[in-house]
């Protein structure tokens, strides 16, 4: 099975596949005849860049392509009092004596870095569907884990600044 995706995050990675087929691929062809009509190609480095640009929108179009023919679809309703996807949620990390937030999001807009925990990762498995209050365990391997605490859960509406990062 491939990447969970919600209705949003296929939506989006539609946009940017045609976006990268009506306009991204236009000027990349372009770029390699303009580069092209300069001469001599063994050493004209426009020409290669410009290949090199064109091939890598064709390899992300294919790899997007693949990931939706290959995704499986999930729902980001939840129910209020429940950590779903989209939700923010304030954890206190008992080891660390620190209250930490994070929202929940589909694999593919994961990025601890930026509070966005994935439902594929250890502490978005732990997390997903409990309720405010819930002490639960967050298995990071066979030898390791740690508590957290579920101190609140907010509904988190998806912004124009959201999107599928890049691989």
């Amino acid at each position: 099975m491939g990447e969970k995706l919600t209705k949003s995050d296929v939506a989006k990675i539609e946009e940017e596949i045609n976006y990268r087929k009506l306009v991204v691929r236009k000027n990349a062809i372009e770029a390699v005849k303009e580069a092209r009509a300069q001469g001599d190609l063994s050493e004209n480095f426009e020409y290669y860049a410009a290949k090199k640009d064109k091939n890598q929108n064709e390899s992300r179009i294919r790899y997007l392509e693949r990931m939706l023919k290959n995704a499986q679809i999930v729902s980001d309703e939840s129910k209020d009092d429940e950590v779903g996807i989209n939700n923010t949620v304030e954890l206190y990390m008992e080891d660390d004596d620190e209250v930490e937030t994070y929202r929940l999001v589909t694999s593919i807009r994961g990025n601890s870095l930026e509070g966005l925990i994935s439902i594929e990762s250890p502490l978005g498995k732990a997390i997903f569907k409990h309720k405010a209050g819930d002490r639960v365990y967050v298995k990071v391997n066979d030898k390791i884990g740690y508590y957290v605490e579920i101190r609140s859960i907010r509904n988190t509406q998806e912004t124009p600044e959201d999107h599928i990062r890049s691989f």
